[in-house]
């Protein structure tokens, strides 16, 4: 059972100006949105998620910044534990009608994968990790949230979340607008983790964030083992800041991640199109207008799992598995869930079985970059930089679901879930020697 739990989270005291001071996630934020956020105001969440200097040093600068900010009262520790409701409004990429997002923020118990209580969707990379668990060493606190998806057919928590306060909104620099409301009716908190506990939670975001905030429990408690100190059963370090949405809700809008293949020496655009034929029909395309690629592949879902190559050259080429390909050895190695799924057909019959890029170099990003944007992704091939770019579909939600359920791990960024949930809403102070409990003082 998932142990949802309110929280106590630091919050900054200066409300009127949040939209200086709150950040996208670490991983989407480039350098240049990250000396413009910083620009923002000089309590910018950014100083401390992404903090300046070089190695450990911008460990220690980041703690320093965020003591500094609780003794000047900069960030205040809520004085009674709560939830938050949080909406984010904005018009899809592209255009259309307005959408609303919904859910909240609230802790859980961290727990190994293994209990089957949270599960993951995808494989994580070693690099992210090492860097969120220095940050999380000196800071003692979750800055940002994991994204956690829950079922409830009963609309249990649904109800109670569209009750209460309307709460304070702003709008960000993307267009987005934000609201968020505090719920501490204890009824209330009780009710949500009521509709909770009794399922899995799956990860849609955050899975660095989750696995690192493990690893930092497990540390901590061995580490005060070592000295003869206790950590409490209940201290707050075994807690995973979340924000969770349910999976049933038809807003909830997923992108994909494209992939950039570079530095493969031996790459040739004919030889790999031969051996991809193997498993693929293959289409070539007369155009490599970014658009007009996606809507080819948006179209070629319904024939089966596609992708889209584009070269350095100025060709692409639609590739849709074929029933060859659905009988390769290799794929049929996965749940029967994956063999669906765009991005693990590519990852196992193109990049590891055509390419050679193994998954220890997926883990480590070495030859596969990634791209947010379509265009992006082919201006850089256009410029001849790397070998070639895979254009992507995005994976369904009830794909993500029924990968963690199935206990399968797809591919490192199979999701995007859109918009991103914004740090330094709550922070999440991580003490072993103060107890979670307070929802029941």
């Amino acid at each position: 059972m998932a142990q949802i739990l309110p929280m106590r989270p630091l919050r900054f005291a200066e409300q009127n100006h949040i939209a200086d001071l709150v950040a996208p996630p670490y991983d989407v934020i480039n350098a240049a949105q990250r000396e413009e956020l910083g620009r923002k105001s000089r309590h910018n969440i950014a100083h401390v998620d992404l903090p300046e200097g070089d190695g450990d040093g911008k460990y220690t600068h980041a703690a320093e910044l965020l003591g500094a900010w609780k003794e000047q009262g900069v960030l205040r520790r809520a004085e009674r534990a709560c939830m938050m409701r949080y909406e984010q409004t904005f018009v899809p990429p592209g255009g259309g009608m307005p959408i609303t997002r919904r859910g909240f923020f609230g802790l859980v118990r961290g727990e190994p994968y293994e209990q089957r209580i949270v599960l993951p969707h995808e494989r994580t990379l070693s690099g992210p990790k090492e860097d969120r668990f220095r940050l999380m060493r000196a800071t003692g606190a979750a800055l940002s949230p994991v994204f956690f998806l829950y079922n409830d057919p009963s609309r249990m928590a649904a109800a109670v979340l569209e009750k209460g306060p309307a709460g304070d909104s702003f709008t960000t620099s993307d267009g987005i607008i934000h609201r968020v409301a505090t719920i501490d009716d204890p009824i209330a908190i009780a009710t949500i983790a009521k509709a909770l506990a009794n399922q899995p939670l799956f990860i849609a975001d955050g899975h660095h964030r989750y696995e690192t905030t493990l690893r930092y429990t497990a540390t901590v408690d061995a580490e005060r083992a070592g000295s003869g100190l206790p950590s409490l059963k209940n201290g707050t370090h075994r807690y995973v800041l979340g924000f969770f949405a349910d999976a049933g809700d038809p807003d909830l809008m997923v992108f994909p991640t494209h992939r950039w293949i570079h530095g493969l020496a031996a790459f040739d655009k004919t030889s790999f199109l031969a051996s991809a034929a193997q498993s693929f029909d293959i289409e070539l395309t007369g155009s490599v207008d970014s658009s007009e690629l996606i809507e080819r592949l948006r179209r070629a879902a319904d024939k089966g799992p596609s992708v889209v190559s584009a070269f350095v050259d100025g060709s692409a080429a639609l590739l849709t598995l074929n029933d060859r390909g659905a009988l390769h050895p290799a794929l049929n190695a996965h749940p029967e869930v994956l063999r669906k799924s765009d991005v693990v057909v590519l990852h196992t019959l193109v990049l590891e079985a055509i390419l050679g890029i193994t998954r220890e170099m997926q883990a480590t990003q070495s030859s596969l970059g990634y791209y947010k944007n379509a265009p992006d992704a082919m201006d850089t091939i256009r410029r001849g930089e790397g070998n070639v770019v895979f254009l992507m579909n995005p994976t369904p939600v009830d794909q993500v679901v029924q990968a963690c359920e199935a206990g399968a791990f797809m591919p490192q960024k199979s999701t995007y879930f859109y918009p991103k949930v914004l740090t330094g809403l709550a922070i999440h102070e991580l003490n072993p020697d103060v107890s979670a409990d307070w929802v029941y003082a």
